[in-house]
């Protein structure tokens, strides 16, 4: 896995750094697993824009993904490691013994042949889905659930992983890339390895066509805007406007997002890492 700088042939390509998909194996995905995805532009059901920058872009199919691995006791083999439009991470098709084919996510190091398994008495090893209570203190793990059963909800984007720390009673205790430190029921699923693609973060669209291909429109700053359109708006020559706030004069910085009670509040052992508190 890795990207690549090109050559400046174009003024787009002087600045681009593309991926180079040494992972990826094929390009045709499985017709079994793809669903149409209908574009909104950003209007609701009344036609009228609620969010603002978005319309075009390529056209796209979902692929179907597995993220509850619920198939306990059967081995499945990798068929394939595969680029997807809606993610940010790639995927791998599992055929399993039973005949069945699934996405998963495809972890850091995979390889078409490998075997995975998930659920009780599975070994920890890199791409195998076991409970909590099974896998090694301090290993790597994503695609976690927050209920059992629930499917995955955390650490599902390109490169992301958590690592256990330690259980106690019916909890594990596992630390998040953003830094926080929580309690999970040991009952519940993760992946043993890191996400794909983990030098996602190292690519450059290079030129402003490469985001409407992705079906981004472009953004226009608040502080160019007139004072009717934006809070920050106006003033003579190249004002600040202001501390940084939404249109609907919600701030930006250092105001606190979390709801005060919410019930998983409780399961927080160490709150994520921010710049405004150091």
């Amino acid at each position: 896995m890795g990207v690549r700088r090109l050559k400046p042939t174009t003024p787009g390509q002087r600045f681009r750094v593309a991926n180079t998909f040494e992972e990826i194996t094929t390009d045709k995905p499985e017709k079994s697993l793809l669903v149409p995805i209908k574009k909104s532009g950003g209007r609701n059901n009344q036609g009228r824009m609620t969010v603002r920058f978005i319309g075009g872009g390529h056209k796209r199919r979902y692929r179907i993904i597995d993220f509850k691995r619920n198939n306990f006791g059967i081995v499945g083999e990798v068929k394939t490691v595969e680029y997807d439009p809606n993610r940010s991470a790639f995927i791998s098709l599992v055929e399993y013994s039973d005949g069945e084919k699934r996405y998963i996510i495809a972890p850091n190091g995979v390889k078409v042949g490998q075997k995975v398994e998930q659920g009780p008495g599975v070994v920890p090893e890199i791409g195998n889905a076991l409970l909590l209570t099974e896998i090694p203190l301090g290993t790597l793990i994503h695609n976690i659930e927050m209920s059992p059963g629930q499917g995955a909800k955390i650490c599902r984007s390109a490169g992301s992983y958590a690592q256990l720390m330690a259980r106690e009673g019916k909890y594990a205790s596992i630390k998040l890339p953003s830094g926080e430190s929580r309690l999970i029921l040991s009952a519940c699923l993760a992946t043993i390895g890191s996400v794909s693609n983990s030098e996602h973060s190292q690519e450059v669209k290079g030129k402003a066509g490469r985001s409407r291909w992705l079906g981004i429109r472009p953004r226009t700053r608040s502080s160019v805007m007139n004072p009717v359109d934006h809070p920050m708006g106006g003033g003579e020559g190249r004002s600040k406007g202001g501390q940084p706030r939404s249109r609907n004069l919600i701030y930006s910085q250092g105001q606190k997002t979390r709801a005060p009670k919410k019930s998983s509040s409780k399961l927080i052992i160490e709150k994520r890492k921010s710049i405004r508190n150091k």
